[in-house]
C-alpha cells in the first residue's frame, strides 16, 4: 500500500476500515431549533408577530433531548412553552380569550438530500386540552417538518475538506449518504456513507 494511502488510513482509520459515525449532540439540535424558528426574541410564531398585541401565538424556551421509549423508537423529544392570544383592539383595549401552556412535540429525524429533518411529528398540551389547544397542535405539526433542517452534508464537507496547510494534498466529499440514524438519550448518531477524493 503506498505511503499516501497508508497516511490517510492512519489519518481517516474510519474510512479505510468500517462505517463512519457522527454523534449529534442535542445541544446542538437546540441551537440550529433557536436559529431557525426561535429567532424572534426566543419566540416561534405560529400566528401573528411582536406587533400584533391582540392576536398571537408563540413558543418560546425550547429544550430538545430523547424521547422515552414508550413514546416509540428513533423520536426526540421537544418541550416549549406556549403563549397566545385571540381578541381584537377595542377603543384602545385588547379584548379577547388568551392562554399558556406546555407542549410536547415528538419526531423523527430521517435524512433527505443532505439536511437532516423532521417527520411524524406529534404534538401534545398534557393537561389542557380545548379547542384552541388543538388548533395549536395542528399549526405546530405542519409548520415544523417544513422550517426545521439540519445541514448534515454541508457541515461533513466543511469538517473534511478542511485545509491543511503542512500536506501536500487536498480532500474533497463524494457521495455523502445518511445509511441509518439512531437516537439515544443524549444524541443523535448517523452512520455516514460517503467517499474522500484526495489529490
Amino acid at each position: 500500500m503506498p505511503v499516501l494511502v497508508l497516511l490517510l488510513c492512519t489519518l481517516f482509520q474510519t474510512l479505510c476500515w468500517g462505517a463512519v459515525e457522527l454523534q449529534i449532540q442535542y445541544s446542538a439540535i437546540q441551537k440550529v431549533l433557536a436559529q431557525q424558528m426561535f429567532a424572534n426574541q426566543g419566540r416561534f410564531y405560529v400566528k401573528g408577530n411582536e406587533k400584533t398585541k391582540c392576536s398571537y401565538a408563540f413558543l418560546e424556551n425550547p429544550m430538545v433531548g430523547g424521547a422515552a421509549q414508550d413514546t416509540g423508537p428513533g423520536k426526540i423529544r421537544i418541550q416549549a412553552r406556549f403563549q397566545g392570544k385571540n381578541g381584537a383592539n377595542f377603543f384602545g383595549l385588547c379584548l379577547g380569550p388568551g392562554d399558556s401552556f406546555d407542549l410536547l412535540i415528538l419526531a423523527t429525524p430521517y435524512f433527505d438530500k443532505g439536511l437532516i429533518r423532521l417527520k411524524e411529528v406529534e404534538v401534545s398540551s398534557p393537561g389542557k386540552e380545548s379547542f384552541y389547544a388543538r388548533k395549536v397542535r395542528e399549526a405546530i405539526e405542519k409548520q415544523l417538518p417544513a422550517r426545521f433542517e439540519y445541514r448534515v452534508a454541508d457541515e461533513a464537507k466543511r469538517l473534511l475538506e478542511r485545509e491543511r496547510p503542512a500536506e501536500p494534498y487536498t480532500q474533497h466529499l463524494r457521495e455523502f449518504k445518511v445509511s441509518s440514524i439512531r437516537v439515544s438519550a443524549d444524541a443523535i448518531t448517523l452512520n455516514l456513507d460517503f467517499t474522500l477524493v484526495v489529490k
